[in-house]
């Protein structure tokens, strides 16, 4: 080691490290903040395993079930007597789970064309439901693929599984018609809720997937017969498949069971006896003739016994797998409807036509009420009428040419004499304006015009025209005018006036009754599983019409009585031997119709009448073949077989028919 020279200074030593109090300040602060830190770290879990883990446990448990509906059964459609006309089928329906579906795209649209092809279900149709789940936000509730599936479909899937991830295979029911077209119109069927009515419905319980009434008593009634879902867990693995049995939660709730007014073994004979006044017009020439209508209902309360719309359909068309080629089979669209003749229109309630001289016991009492005529005086009945102010000198024709006799009231409604009510029409023509139009209001003080408020639709009002109506309904000058040809024409139910069959049947009902109208209705009662009644709407009781004179009536119930019963009665060749008293009244009604290939006007066959006709009156009917000819050669015939079922009676030889 080198000596340091004399003189040298030494260097200065180096100090030991030493905790000033700045920097012990720094350390406690930094040591308070960890300590802190782990006590908080510790805390949370704490939290997380002692005082929620039981809570996370469960959520990671409940990760491993699904929550899945189980359909409840519909309730049966009855008759009054308890036949079954509706009931449920079970079936194997295929659901696609969305959420379950394969996240790549390439393998999501593999998936689907292969589900497609397996179950016979166009690709864009289950597309379709699955944007539908999509644009709602829904992507947990599956869309039904197939609800009828085959056995051999089913077993394919379920040996297939691992291809189809997201498809499951779950029970349900389908509707089902013992009696196939049987009141088609009528009973309805279902169909998945649509978007709209998702919207509308929401609020009452309605889910995306429900199945719900369409059309008829499905739909009026679909509250009580569409019951309440149950649910279940099925276990499942992280690729949502099922791995277990379904395990109830809460079992589902039947629907009610809805009986009806409807008699089967009546309308089965309404529906027979319409085919065999079809058949009867086509007979005699009228090529035209290929649909109708019939209503029978109690006169006393309203009750409709039967209704029947032809051409028809079989509801069946609407369950399973509903198709286009299946519906067009059937007339069911837009595609094919005309040339089936729109067997989905339930003529009885929407359709409407002229009703011809059924409508002439209106005027009579409309005349009588308004003091324009005596009944038992004589009024020429000729085979032409002109008005005598009318300076065109316009002729109105009689259904019978060569008639020339005078006729009181009763006998004029007999033989449907058309110059005897041409009068009357021109009558109400002349009255002073303040008198207004009692014609049309004593029509609608009967129920035209008007709903019958039935509770079943969609129901036409038809039409009573009016000087106001023409005015708001036509464009030129000349066509606003009321003219007397409109009054004459309306007096034999012609010209613009519109009815439906179930308006003309209420209106008889009334003349049977003793001039009450009733309020026609399906809805016998509600019944749940145990059989026991429950509360549902009961229709209105049948109203006196308000200033009717009884006399006047009793008149008119003379004059249809006759019609039937005297030789010289439009349909005595039906009725003037039928061993129950029936009082009625034909019609044949010119109307415009549109077929294919053809336009022009043809006549439209009417009966209305009621039995037994001299006390305590039971059915009141009405028939309309629809270009048909003659109402007592087509629907006065088909009217006799639906009275002979109804009172357990033979309909005799027909006689010799002169009917208009």
């Amino acid at each position: 080691m080198p000596r340091r020279a004399r003189g040298e200074e030494r260097p200065p030593a180096v100090e030991p490290y030493r905790l000033t109090p700045k920097l012990a300040r720094r350390v406690g602060l930094l040591g308070a903040i960890v300590c802190v830190v782990f006590a908080a770290l510790f805390l949370r879990l704490w939290a997380l395993q002692v005082l929620s883990g039981p809570r996370y446990v469960a959520q990671a448990q409940a990760n491993q079930f699904r929550t899945v509906r189980i359909p409840a059964p519909r309730g049966p459609i009855l008759d009054r007597n308890g036949n079954v006309l509706v009931t449920n089928a079970q079936a194997t329906a295929v659901e696609l789970w969305p959420a379950d579906l394969p996240k790549r795209y390439r393998d999501r649209l593999e998936e689907l064309r292969e589900l497609a092809r397996v179950t016979r279900v166009p690709l864009y149709e289950i597309a379709a439901r699955l944007r539908a789940r999509r644009e709602a936000h829904d992507p947990l509730t599956p869309i039904v693929v197939r609800d009828d599936a085959p056995r051999a479909m089913v077993t394919y899937l379920y040996e297939r599984a691992s291809e189809f991830p997201g498809v499951v295979m779950e029970r349900t029911y389908v509707r089902h018609y013992p009696y196939r077209s049987l009141a088609a119109q009528l009973l309805g069927y279902v169909g998945e809720i649509s978007e709209r009515q998702l919207r509308t419905l929401a609020g009452r319980g309605y889910q995306p997937g429900d199945e719900i009434g369409q059309a008829g008593i499905e739909s009026a009634y679909d509250a009580y017969l569409r019951g309440v879902d149950g649910a279940a867990r099925v276990r499942v693995d992280s690729l949502g498949r099922p791995r277990s049995q379904r395990e109830p939660v809460t079992l589902p709730q039947p629907g009610h069971a809805v009986r009806l007014t409807l008699d089967l073994g009546l309308q089965k004979a309404a529906e027979r006896a319409l085919d065999y006044g079809i058949r009867l017009a086509q007979a005699q020439g009228h090529w035209a003739a290929r649909g109708g209508a019939v209503v029978a209902m109690d006169p006393r309360d309203g009750a409709i016994l039967a209704l029947a719309s032809a051409p028809s359909y079989e509801p069946s068309a609407f369950t399973g797998h509903v198709s286009e080629r299946r519906l067009d089979a059937q007339g069911l669209t837009p595609k094919t409807a005309l040339d089936k003749n729109y067997p989905s229109l339930d003529r009885a309630l929407d359709g409407t036509y002229p009703p011809g001289s059924t409508f002439k016991p209106v005027t009579a009492i409309a005349a009588m009420q308004e003091h324009l005529l005596e009944p038992y005086a004589y009024r020429p009945c000729t085979g032409v009428y002109r008005a005598p102010e009318d300076r065109s000198h316009r002729a109105f024709h009689n259904w019978d040419p060569n008639v020339n006799q005078a006729m009181d009231l009763p006998t004029a409604l007999a033989y449907s004499c058309d110059t005897y009510f041409y009068a009357l029409g021109n009558a109400f023509y002349l009255l002073p304006a303040d008198r207004g139009q009692p014609l049309q209001k004593w029509a609608r003080a009967f129920g035209f015009g008007s709903p019958t408020g039935v509770d079943v639709g969609p129901e036409a009002r038809g039409l009573v025209p009016t000087i106001g109506w023409r005015r708001r309904h036509f464009t030129t000058a000349i066509d606003k005018l009321w003219k007397p040809g409109d009054s004459i024409q309306l007096a034999i139910g012609q010209g613009d006036l519109l009815v439906t069959p179930l308006q003309m049947t209420r209106f008889y009902a009334a003349l049977a009754n003793g001039g009450k109208l009733v309020t026609p209705h399906l809805l016998m009662d509600v019944e749940n599983a145990n059989r026991t009644t429950v509360p549902a709407p009961a229709p209105p009781a049948p109203k006196p019409i308000p200033g009717l004179d009884p006399a006047a009536l009793r008149i008119v119930q003379q004059g249809l009585y006759d019609g039937t019963h005297m030789p010289f009665g439009t349909s005595y060749g039906v009725f003037g031997h039928f061993p129950v008293p029936i009082a009625g009244k034909t019609g044949t009604a010119e109307k415009v119709v549109t077929l294919p290939g053809y336009v022009g006007k043809q006549d439209q066959s009417w009966w209305c009448g009621w039995g037994p006709a001299t006390a305590d009156p039971k059915l009141a009917v009405c028939v309309v073949i629809e270009n048909g000819g003659h109402g007592g050669t087509a629907a006065a015939p088909a009217a006799a077989r639906v009275f002979a079922e109804f009172f357990h009676v033979k309909v005799n030889r027909l006689g010799a028919i002169h009917s208009d």
